[in-house]
């Protein structure tokens, strides 16, 4: 650096100045944390929240990931004493099961914000992931495929070695298939995820486990379920999912492993698979078919707009605490008639579509999750209502006709898809 001063006396000046602003400057640090130590011992509380710090630095003194990238260096403060306002997103992520409905919608968010994310998405491309979802990020220097599977214990520690965090959204996700053929659910639900957590004890990464409401099973009294509640679950595939929880607590308090869990409720929105419960009936009320309702139809979900559960993920995956479970709810709580009825409405079709079917076995009533420990300590909470998001949802798969037309057949829209071979 070249000084531009009039007078060896101007230079000196300055630097003291420099000098002088620095050590102001650290010293406001120190305040800081010292007040922050000082609440912390008022209050008599242990929670702290994570805040990423990149260390400016030449690249061939720090840790390279896969993109060349410095290391992120993690500091503590309280969460009562910081306020986030939005995501603070940087590092290298792998995000396994990328190319499925939750999360592409997960990738594209994270390549939206205006920082350096650098993104790996392992997936297998099984019947549940479509190539489409994020074909038109395949020129992005910042983000990169790679098809493989979870349950590939050599290629999953080979494509996190690097990365700082793994997002885990590769699931086998349908009740219904895991009535008819169970076996693949707890092969990759349950033995993918111990992969995802060996590689992460080997590399030493943190782990973020996208798991499900369903693991609390049936919410008969309409009770929200917390985080320390039992799990009873109640298809093969919740009892799949409720194993990888497990899993990953049992790394965290076994091995340190740095472990979160998130459960959500029901999720809507774009690239959602046709065999779900909303796309099914949009795509089915578009062809004026019949909408099938399990049972009375009365059920109740609770259902969430993909992007706020989305923006609930990146909160937890970087100011979470290590070894926690988070819920995340919608508070949208509706019956499957009425959610039939309203893409009705919105499609202009007529309520006699509606069709009630034989229920499906082991059909829980009613799912309800208590998210107020994420919206405390994080400060989340969803910004989309069920109305105006399904309106957008419903234009989405009409404008979109192309992206489902080829994978939307028979069999998958089938009314019983428990009773089909899957």
């Amino acid at each position: 650096m070249t000084l531009s001063c009039a007078t060896p006396r101007d230079q000196s000046m300055w630097l003291y100045k420099v000098r002088s602003a620095t050590s102001e400057l650290l010293y406001s640090i120190k305040a800081i944390l010292e007040t922050a130590r000082m609440n912390m011992r008022l209050l008599r509380r242990r929670e702290f929240w994570t805040i990423d710090i990149v260390i400016v630095r030449p690249v061939t003194l720090a840790k390279r990931g896969p993109f060349g990238l410095n290391k992120i260096h993690r500091v503590k403060a309280p969460y009562n004493h910081f306020q986030m306002r939005r995501p603070l997103l940087l590092g290298a992520i792998l995000v396994t099961g990328g190319s499925g409905f939750i999360g592409s919608n997960f990738i594209r968010m994270l390549l939206a914000e205006d920082h350096q994310n650098q993104v790996v998405n392992l997936d297998s491309l099984s019947y549940g992931s479509n190539p489409a979802n994020l074909r038109d990020l395949e020129d992005r220097k910042n983000y990169r495929f790679v098809k493989g599977d979870i349950c590939d214990l050599e290629l999953v520690r080979k494509i996190s070695a690097g990365v700082e965090v793994v997002v885990n959204f590769a699931a086998e996700t349908h009740v219904d298939r895991s009535i008819s053929n169970p076996e693949p659910f707890l092969r990759t639900n349950a033995l993918g995820v111990l992969n995802l957590l060996e590689a992460c004890r080997s590399n030493d990464l943190r782990f973020v486990q996208v798991s499900t409401d369903e693991v609390y099973g049936s919410s008969s009294d309409g009770r929200a379920f917390k985080e320390t509640d039992r799990l009873e679950a109640s298809s093969p595939y919740s009892a799949s999912k409720a194993a990888a929880d497990h899993l990953a607590q049992a790394y965290h308090k076994t091995y340190g492993l740095k472990a979160l869990i998130t459960r959500c409720t029901n999720n809507f929105g774009p690239y959602q698979f046709p065999e779900k419960f909303i796309p099914k009936a949009i795509i089915r009320a578009h062809k004026n078919l019949k909408i099938p309702v399990y049972g009375s139809g009365r059920q109740i979900r609770d259902w969430i707009h993909v992007l706020d559960h989305c923006e609930a993920l990146a909160l937890v995956m970087q100011n979470g605490r290590d070894g926690e479970i988070y819920n995340i709810a919608g508070g949208n709580q509706i019956e499957n008639v009425l959610a039939a009825e309203t893409i009705l409405k919105i499609l202009g079709r007529p309520f006699s579509l509606v069709e009630h079917v034989q229920d499906r076995p082991g059909h829980d009533f009613r799912y309800r999750l208590d998210s107020s420990k994420i919206q405390d300590e994080l400060g989340w909470k969803p910004k989309r209502s069920f109305d105006s998001g399904l309106r957008e949802t419903v234009r989405w798969y009409l404008d979109n006709e192309r992206w489902w037309l080829s994978i939307a057949d028979d069999k998958m829209l089938s009314a019983t898809p428990w009773k089909e071979k899957w």
